[in-house]
């Protein structure tokens, strides 16, 4: 859905001094609600700002600059565990709440709170800065969020997610460099899906290793990253095209994003990497089943979008075509 600029509704709070942030997804959805987190920092300058959030997002939101703490607990499951967290909220007086999970979990909280909730923005009916719209739930994520904010009167820009203040933030560590996986000069990283997932969401193992070698051809070194999943695909990758780096396990998170900061293109599925690389900087070419909901990534360099209903049809032509296009293989002659 195509992002539009609603009117503001209400003024932001800037005068509150304790902040939550809520936000309890996945890697891909963490890193789209960062952008909703810069924003909230920037309004809410000298705030104490605590991140409510999971063990799988925690180690990157603690490396993040726009909270003061993180909270890695926002998931319990056990009744006397979300008592006792929904008494922790109670007791933290918190000035103002930011809902980014937005979901039937944190709506509970919110009714736990009751009834003297804090200031609280989300799609929660009786919250001072309540996000209602119907349509919120075919926004893509970024729109949706954006949306959120205006409605609490924290400007009206699109939000594009972005990770460039990592490689500040670790010192630019010699980890965090091609070199030290042995990468010289321009790469193209590889982001398949696992091969045991239907051909409708995958690109099929035989047409990356064809890619690698049409890349490899002309001077760029194709790097294959991914987990335990793409482990096959991965040595299948480097089998077919010798010239390749098979990184898949290799890097730690935040390693994948330094590599897809100096990457010159991402190529693969609709993966979380994906949306990693994408929110690090780098050009993405992404494909995307047209039976499937998933919102595409975003990022600051752009994303192509290449759709079928089964993903396995699309032609290497047509994605090596892209990659030239965009001039890829000529950065690689003239370094």
């Amino acid at each position: 859905m195509i992002w539009r600029k609603p009117a503001a509704e209400a003024e932001a709070d800037t005068s509150a001094k304790r902040v939550l942030v809520i936000q309890l997804g996945g890697i891909s959805d963490f890193v789209q609600a960062l952008a909703a987190a810069k924003r909230i920092r920037e309004q809410h300058v000298g705030a104490r700002i605590t991140l409510l959030t999971t063990e799988a997002t925690k180690e990157l939101a603690e490396k993040a600059p726009y909270f003061d703490a993180v909270e890695p607990d926002g998931k319990p499951t056990e009744p006397q565990a979300i008592t006792a967290l929904i008494k922790r909220l109670r007791t933290a007086k918190y000035d103002m709440v930011y809902d980014l999970e937005g979901s039937s979990r944190t709506n509970n909280y919110f009714q736990g709170l009751r009834p003297w909730p804090p200031k609280w923005s989300g799609p929660v009916s009786g919250a001072s800065h309540a996000f209602l719209d119907p349509e919120r739930l075919h926004m893509h994520p970024l729109d949706r969020l954006g949306a959120q904010l205006t409605k609490a009167g924290l400007g009206d820009q699109p939000l594009m997610p972005e990770l460039t203040w990592l490689r500040a933030t670790m010192r630019d560590a010699p980890r965090l460099l091609p070199d030290y996986f042995g990468i010289r000069g321009s790469y193209v990283l590889l982001l398949p899906r696992g091969s045991d997932t239907e051909a409708n969401r995958r690109w099929p193992e035989a047409k990356f290793i064809e890619l690698a070698q049409r890349i490899a051809n002309n001077g760029v070194t194709p790097v294959v990253l991914g987990g335990a999943e793409e482990r096959p695909i991965g040595a299948a990758i480097a089998k077919g095209e010798p010239r390749a780096k098979n990184l898949v396990t290799r890097p730690d998170l935040f390693q994948c994003i330094a590599l897809a900061e100096r990457a010159s293109f991402a190529v693969g599925d609709d993966v979380e990497l994906m949306h990693v690389a994408a929110a690090a900087g780098a050009p993405c070419l992404v494909f995307l089943s047209s039976t499937a909901k998933a919102p595409p990534p975003r990022g600051r360099s752009g994303v192509v979008e290449f759709t079928a209903a089964v993903i396995a049809d699309l032609p290497v032509d047509q994605v090596d075509r892209q990659l030239r296009n965009c001039g890829v293989y000529r950065q690689a002659a003239s370094a």
